[in-house]
């Protein structure tokens, strides 16, 4: 029997979105991407709060069962589909990929996923404050990448899935990836995987021209 599409909610400038339709197109899993128009407020509107009560995108209904919050619908998708290959089982492996986990949904989010809420989305945040976030995270991550090809090891895990969507979109939020060859290099080897899906790109920040 083949396996019913997995519908995705989600915005087609959501890295966190992105993050979740990569992963399906990776697993070459049937997916229905369904479009939520944030700019008009269908994500607070009572027929979505009703399948995720935060109004966030993404949100996966894979035949009935509604998965929320995007690093938790990586964390079920790898695990429902992913043969062990996304996810590990090992201890110390499946904590490497928690590490960086927490850091697509901290040091990212608060730094160059935030610092292109500015350009693309009019967000108020500080901007020196989330560029100057984002450059110590690149940093870090430019000298980890160093080490093995991928942010959890040798081989690709959702890991880098997670956090590949703002890295790739820094510039557009005026944060350049010039000084980070490692972090290049590393995007081009998740551009490469079979399967690999872009997010759309905008004219911003350091794109604008």
């Amino acid at each position: 029997m083949s396996q019913a599409a997995i519908k995705l909610y989600r915005h087609p400038l959501s890295g966190h979105a992105h993050r979740v339709e990569l992963l399906l197109a990776l697993l070459e899993l049937p997916t229905e991407l369904v479009f939520v128009d944030l700019a008009k407020g269908a994500h607070k509107q009572a027929d979505f709060l009703a399948i995720n009560p935060f109004g966030q995108v993404p949100v996966i209904d894979d035949n009935g069962t509604l998965v929320s919050d995007s690093n938790a619908i990586l964390v079920y998708l790898a695990k429902t589909y992913g043969n062990g290959r996304w996810l590990p089982e090992e201890p110390l492996a499946a904590a490497r990929v928690q590490r960086w986990l927490s850091v697509a949904a901290g040091q990212v989010a608060y730094g160059p996923a935030a610092a292109r809420l500015i350009t693309v989305f009019g967000a108020s945040f500080n901007a020196d404050e989330v560029i100057t976030r984002a450059h110590a995270l690149l940093k870090v991550m430019d000298g980890e990448l160093a080490r093995s090809p991928f942010l959890a090891g040798d081989a690709p895990s959702i890991a880098d899935v997670s956090n590949y969507a703002y890295i790739a979109h820094a510039p557009e939020g005026n944060v350049s990836l010039e000084d980070y060859p490692n972090v290049r290099a590393w995007l081009q080897r998740i551009e490469a995987l079979p399967g690999f899906v872009p997010m759309q790109r905008t004219a911003a920040g350091l794109q604008a021209n």
